[in-house]
């Protein structure tokens, strides 16, 4: 004897309903949290903050371009001295 169940008794689809809520409350919360809790930079402080990143992304770039230099050098002379 089989027995029909109805979309609304079956487990799985009470547990996607539930989970779907979530996401729809989740949403909702990370929206007002977006619009009226978080405080946006001006684009003065934009613009600053992308010339720090700027100028301390070319200064790390310059130190490890002069530390493959070095290894290169030495790693030179270490070879040549077995020739």
């Amino acid at each position: 004897v089989s027995k029909t169940f109805d979309q609304g008794s079956n487990p799985c689809s009470r547990a996607y309903a539930k989970h779907m809520a979530k996401v729809v409350e989740f949403l909702k919360e990370s929206y007002v949290e977006m619009t009226e809790k978080v405080t946006w930079p001006t684009w003065l402080e934009l613009q600053n903050s992308a010339v720090i990143v700027l100028v301390a992304s070319i200064i790390i770039a310059l130190l490890i371009l002069a530390m493959d230099q070095s290894a290169g050098e030495a790693l030179k002379l270490f070879y040549k001295s077995f020739a």
